[in-house]
């Protein structure tokens, strides 16, 4: 607007408010037609208005030479921005598609994985009766909205169902209430489930802490063997509270072996 167009970022949606507009209306005629054509290029994907101010016809003319669109908002201009910014991260972000379930435990966004007839589904059942949330199953539709910022959804075809075997697709907010459901959850914690394996070693403390990479983000990740038995609900429900704990600087895990080093050298400081 000012005329200064060196760097200026053409391919981008461009933005005027009141201070623009109250600059370009000192400018004499033939400027301001100089300015518009060049903010109006055959690359610039919209123009927008912001408080629903007059459009000038230098903008309007220029911009249906170069076929760019012009639009008006209510909205001020420094919450035009950030709404439009967090609308085009979240349309733009990069997406996949895991197969899993997404359910939201105190407040935690858990993705459980595993192979096909692990209990996946069941396990987000009994999630589910015991007051949590399911976002999404058998298929998870993740976008990354931010550089660690993961959020999956349901596709729209299967929101909230749920497949049981032997039982079938069921409505879990039909029959479980709306509280029961959310729309999307960010993704935190991932539960892979597998079955168990006798020769392979499972971690019995809580100290090592393994991550999973989806999309460019790592997420931490807990295996959980599966067996005859196991409350996977209850196993899982507690991994969240365990994983929020740590969130706030809470380790049991940690704090159990530093306890241990502690005994142990005094039980060596005792033998000399």
């Amino acid at each position: 607007m000012a005329g200064y167009f060196t760097y200026y970022p053409a391919e981008r949606i461009q933005l005027l408010g009141k201070t623009e507009l109250s600059f370009f209306k000192q400018l004499d005629d033939e400027q301001k037609k100089v300015r518009m054509e060049k903010m109006c290029t055959d690359i610039t994907p919209a123009i927008i208005v912001s408080r629903e101010m007059d459009v000038p016809k230098e903008l309007i003319e220029a911009s249906e030479r170069e076929s760019v669109p012009v639009l008006r908002s209510n909205f001020k201009t420094t919450r035009l921005s950030s709404h439009l910014t967090n609308f085009l991260e979240s349309r733009l972000a990069p997406t996949t598609a895991l197969h899993g379930v997404l359910v939201d435990i105190y407040g935690i966004g858990v993705l459980i994985m595993g192979k096909s007839g692990v209990g996946k589904s069941e396990t987000a059942l009994e999630l589910v009766k015991r007051g949590h949330r399911l976002v999404a199953d058998d298929c998870v539709e993740i976008r990354q909205e931010d550089q660690d910022t993961l959020v999956g959804n349901a596709p729209g075809l299967i929101e909230h169902l749920l497949e049981i075997r032997g039982l079938g697709i069921i409505n879990v907010m039909t029959l479980f209430g709306a509280g029961a459901v959310r729309s999307y959850k960010r993704i935190s914690l991932v539960i892979q489930l597998e079955t168990w394996d006798q020769q392979k070693h499972y971690d019995r403390l809580g100290l090592e802490e393994d991550k999973m990479k989806i999309i460019d983000t790592d997420v931490t990740k807990i295996t959980l063997p599966v067996r005859p038995g196991r409350n996977l609900a209850v196993i899982i429900e507690v991994a969240a509270m365990n994983f929020r704990l740590k969130r706030m600087g809470i380790n049991a895990a940690e704090q159990f072996s530093a306890r241990l080093t502690d005994v142990i050298e005094e039980g060596d400081r005792e033998d000399l």
